[in-house]
């Protein structure tokens, strides 16, 4: 049975924090020949028009309902309303210029090294998000086979309404069924980062985008969290399938961090307590950080951006001062008003962080 706990830890919890899982070796960090620059990853209070006017450009996305509708390849907006104002811009700037271009259902732009990626689809249209999922994780397989920049880094999944259903019809279940069905054995190296988010638009639309390079990175894993991919059954009848982290090939190093939540091993701690919940996520991205040999120095601060998502929209001023308070001032910070994967959990975070 899976549980939720906030329990104390006993002894051999608390080793398990501290220590790798012994079944993780498949997936630990490997060493990556660095041969890409960074792409840098910022957070910007600029109109977009201005944004995209840089040649270097590779994607510009924006949140919330006042953000603009665009015709540029290079944005996407995405429905997760901004918690603190003024609203930001994520801006992704690579070394340009860009060409963009729609192989059937997705469009991207690319600067020869990485490239931005996005699909939309209507869940009607193929009976329900399992089968949006399916259709999605199709596409980019078939994608990745045609293009030079295949390496998929790093995926962002938004649908409307993600804990709605009981058991295994709760829609985020369903989802993590379609997208193991569409994967069909393409990520056998190791799964990319990834975060999946719930909306509150009511419009049934699968948002997915990616960033993907021309060369591989390396999954990387959290001590102190089974792997998602290795989730036992009574979270559904297909596990979430994403690493914890991609170590970028990039020198100086870069990683993708995925959504990161207050779960030690597989179970979910801290009922009904958002703060608590803030402290484990953080302790949960220290350990990740740790793993992947950053420099302490160099842990959040200016060098990294972290997107925080928040179930309850009144928690986001008190969790912005606690993440100011463990953070930083200089940290880089974009809070979203977005449901988590599961119903109990009320923040989750995810990010870049450069060495």
């Amino acid at each position: 049975m899976c549980l939720f706990t906030d329990r104390p830890r006993n002894a051999a919890q608390r080793m398990m924090e501290l220590s790798p899982h012994t079944d993780l070796t498949a997936h630990e960090i490997t060493a990556v020949a660095p041969c890409l620059p960074t792409l840098r990853v910022q957070y910007e209070s600029v109109a977009a028009a201005d944004a995209l006017a840089d040649s270097a450009v590779l994607a510009v996305i924006g949140f919330g309902g006042s953000a603009p509708t665009l015709t540029d390849p290079r944005y996407l907006r995405v429905g997760l309303e901004p918690l603190m104002l003024p609203a930001t811009l994520e801006v992704w700037r690579g070394r340009g210029p860009v060409e963009c271009g729609v192989d059937g259902a997705i469009r991207w732009t690319s600067d020869g090294d990485y490239t931005f990626a996005a699909i939309e689809v209507n869940e009607i249209a193929h009976g329900g998000i399992a089968g949006a999922a399916r259709v999605a994780y199709e596409a980019l397989s078939a994608w990745c086979g045609a293009h030079p920049a295949r390496h998929v880094l790093r995926i962002w999944n938004y649908l409307d309404a993600i804990n709605t259903g009981a058991g295994d019809e709760e829609r985020y279940r369903l989802f993590c069924a379609g997208r193991a069905a569409g994967m069909n054995g393409q990520f056998t190296a190791g799964y990319p980062a990834a975060t999946a988010i719930g909306l509150r638009d009511g419009r049934r639309v699968l948002q997915m985008y990616w960033l993907a390079a021309r060369q591989a990175g390396a999954p990387a894993e959290n001590p102190r969290q089974l792997s998602a991919w290795r989730y036992p059954r009574c979270y559904g009848p297909a596990a979430p399938n994403f690493a914890r982290a991609m170590r970028a090939p990039t020198h100086p190093p870069q990683l993708y961090i995925s959504g990161t939540a207050a779960i030690i091993g597989h179970t979910s701690h801290h009922a009904d307590d958002s703060a608590a919940q803030l402290g484990e996520t953080l302790a949960n991205l220290g350990s990740l950080l740790a793993r992947a040999e950053v420099n302490d120095k160099a842990r959040f601060g200016p060098r990294s951006v972290w997107k925080v998502y928040v179930r309850h929209a009144g928690d986001a001023p008190m969790l912005h001062g606690l993440l100011r308070e463990r953070l930083g001032a200089d940290t880089p910070l974009l809070l979203l008003h977005g449901e988590v994967c599961r119903a109990e959990l009320l923040v989750e975070i995810d990010g870049v962080q450069n060495f």
